[in-house]
């Protein structure tokens, strides 16, 4: 179940909040606070397989589950986010930073869940297409297809046996039939 705070605050407000990475985490849109449902055995997995898979690549990309990303006014937590290394924000301590990102990342991934409302996760893939990602996919469990989003082209439904776009730079041949066999038990 989603839960959304009545009071309407600032994007400082809410990510002073203590809260909000707890899980399930809060995410920021429209100077509302919302809360994203748990995602389950489905969810997970694809999610768990989709970070390694990427990061299995050996590019200069990094896949993180649950990664806040803070564009122009809102903050979400994809899926999967996919990020050049060098984009990374650094501590003093040359580390990666215990924050998330102020920016859009490459590529969004997200694995839609059974009692998520799909308009708003697609939401979320747009704004952050339109504040710099590069690709956007939103995966349906139930349906066994991927909802393709590139900036200046309309969505592409991909079933079955269809590849799908992945970033110039990861060098990974995808179809949805792949994805969705991780679903079954080994």
């Amino acid at each position: 179940m989603t839960i959304a705070a009545q009071k309407s605050i600032t994007l400082e407000e809410f990510l002073k909040l203590p809260y909000i990475d707890e899980s399930p985490a809060w995410e920021y849109i429209n100077g509302v606070s919302v809360q994203k449902p748990m995602g389950g055995g489905k969810h997970s997995i694809l999610q768990k397989r989709l970070v390694a898979l990427i990061d299995s690549t050996n590019t200069d990309c990094e896949a993180f589950p649950e990664l806040r990303c803070t564009p122009n006014g809102r903050s979400v937590i994809p899926d999967v986010s996919v990020v050049r290394a060098q984009q990374l924000p650094m501590d003093d301590d040359g580390e990666v930073s215990s924050g998330g990102i102020e920016f859009a990342p490459d590529w969004v991934i997200e694995v839609l869940s059974p009692n998520q409302n799909q308009t708003k996760v697609m939401d979320n893939i747009l704004y952050c297409i339109a504040h710099g990602t590069r690709l956007g996919w939103l995966i349906d469990p139930v349906a066994k297809a991927i909802i393709v989003y590139q900036p200046a082209q309309l969505p592409r439904v991909v079933f079955d046996e269809t590849p799908l776009s992945v970033l110039p730079e990861i060098q990974l041949k995808l179809i949805p039939q792949q994805v969705f066999a991780w679903l079954k038990h080994r």
